[in-house]
């Protein structure tokens, strides 16, 4: 028997411009996104573009990817790259082998 589902996300990805590292986070993000549960809501923000957001986050380093439907909100900072290591910290079912 499987457990309820999990509730959706409101995730923001605060990245600076287009440098090597905000392109990796949002690759990763695209991986992530097909295991987020329904409903959830992803934006991305670039800090150079809109610096008053990160400042009014409190955002420090980037990429960050922060869940802002929780007070205060969870946040990793990096690329995002290890996607088991992300999901575990968002609440979110393991994936299956060779996904």
């Amino acid at each position: 028997m499987a457990g309820a589902p999990a509730p959706p996300l409101d995730l923001r990805l605060y990245v600076a411009g287009d440098s090597a590292g905000a392109r990796r986070a949002r690759e990763n993000l695209q991986r992530l996104r097909t295991h987020l549960p329904a409903g959830s809501a992803v934006e991305v923000v670039d800090v150079l573009v809109e610096p008053g957001l990160a400042e009014a986050a409190g955002i420090l380093a980037t990429p960050t990817l922060s869940d802002d439907g929780h007070d205060p909100p969870r946040r990793i900072v990096g690329d995002l790259s290890d996607l088991d290591r992300v999901m575990d910290f968002f609440g979110l079912a393991p994936r299956e082998a060779g996904e």
